[in-house]
């Protein structure tokens, strides 16, 4: 009896010291408020002083002063919008915009922060690993070996550059909403700016779209952002759930919902992405359509990126767990494969790299990578209003996917 008293004592114990970790980890990231958005998805947005976002509580940002704006923009990076409209595939006539902003908008000298709840903390499988990737998350297209693919339980569909220095890359990403099997698994687009080797020191700076039942508690698309300095052990995390990215915009909200999506044989909707390195001060700098600058990673939170990166990829990932011994039916993309073309399968066009000159080219040497491709696949093609595009993803688990 006194065994089972004090076990059920013990138990009380742990549980609620798990809620104080839960708390203080919620006091550490939602920081006052200077005004209260409820987001029709029901997401809360703080509009929290510049000042007093979760970047500066790292000891190295104490007395770093904010660059409002970048000291330069990669050349070449308006030439595109001069292209001719007679061509470009018809777009949704309403531009993207977040879900929140028809509840109202952030004063200026703010910027909009999703609130974590609780709820969000515990679905994680610890406090700490909240906001964070699993280790070995970054596609490696040189390596075959099946052991590694499997490890991980990540697959990708992605094209690539390498053996060059890159200062930046650039992509317009075609938005869905694909279907996730399981809460633990996510599906996302993206770009990885990359430094360092595959092993325990990689740099990655990483930007697009994700669903992610486990992070954000549905299955809206989300904006979202990553970092990492060490092969996603201990540095980095998703949007702004740790200290790292600098945020300036007072518009757009890292991790809140994208609306509205692309439709199978429907409008079509896409995301222009640029992450840059800016030639005076270091940083890496990101910006969202042509018009938000959302801020910057400072160059100190980077060994390799500190200098340029060696590898840029492009294309989609996603969790298969195997449930039920299974590919997981997780679709990446639009959940159709690439040859289904434009209105069905998903699409990254006008995809470019910034070159030591700061200026925006070509991607040379374009290569692409898939572990399966009967599950998920990648083409790429190139013409003169979409320059070097592909088309990605798939259904996951299929006839020809087990």
């Amino acid at each position: 009896m006194l065994s089972l008293i004090s076990l059920s004592c013990g138990a009380r114990l742990s549980v609620s010291r798990q809620k104080l970790q839960v708390q203080n980890h919620l006091n550490r990231l939602n920081k006052p408020a200077v005004k209260t958005i409820q987001s029709p998805d029901g997401d809360i947005i703080d509009c929290v002083h510049l000042a007093r976002q979760p970047a500066f509580d790292h000891p190295f940002l104490k007395d770093h002063k904010i660059q409002m704006t970048p000291s330069y923009h990669p050349e070449g990076l308006f030439d595109e919008n001069k292209v001719s409209d007679t061509e470009k595939p018809k777009k949704g006539s309403n531009p993207i915009t977040q879900l929140w902003h028809m509840n109202g908008k952030c004063p200026e000298g703010t910027i909009p922060i999703r609130r974590t709840k609780e709820e969000d903390v515990l679905r994680a499988s610890s406090v700490k690993s909240y906001g964070r990737k699993k280790h070995r998350a970054t596609p490696q297209p040189r390596s075959a070996d099946p052991d590694l693919i499997n490890e991980s339980g990540h697959q990708h569909a992605i094209a690539y550059v390498e053996g060059g220095k890159y200062y930046g890359a650039k992509a317009t990403i075609n938005v869905w909403e694909p279907k996730i099997q399981q809460p633990n698994e996510f599906s996302l687009s993206q770009l990885w700016i990359l430094g360092g080797s595959f092993g325990e020191d990689l740099n990655s700076i990483e930007a697009g779209w994700q669903v992610s039942p486990d992070l954000y508690g549905d299955n809206n698309t989300r904006l979202f952002t990553y970092w990492t300095s060490d092969a996603y052990q201990a540095t980095g995390c998703y949007n702004l759930l740790c200290s790292g990215f600098i945020q300036i915009n007072s518009e757009i909200a890292m991790g809140a919902s994208i609306s509205p999506v692309s439709a199978y044989r429907n409008s079509q909707y896409d995301i222009s992405i640029l992450v840059w390195k800016d030639p005076k001060e270091g940083h890496w700098w990101m910006q969202f359509g042509n018009d938000y600058v959302l801020g910057y990673w400072p160059s100190f939170l980077f060994s390799y990126l500190a200098d340029s990166a060696s590898m840029i990829e492009w294309g989609g990932e996603v969790v298969n767990s195997e449930p039920d011994g299974h590919h997981t039916s997780t679709q990446m993309g639009s959940g159709r494969f690439p040859e289904e073309g434009f209105g069905k399968s998903s699409y990254f066009r006008n995809i470019q790299v910034v070159d030591d000159s700061n200026n925006l080219k070509a991607p040379k040497g374009l290569g692409t990578f898939t572990e399966q491709s009967n599950c998920y696949d990648v083409q790429t093609g190139s013409n003169g209003d979409w320059g070097h595009y592909f088309y990605y993803g798939g259904p996951g688990k299929n006839p020809n996917c087990p």
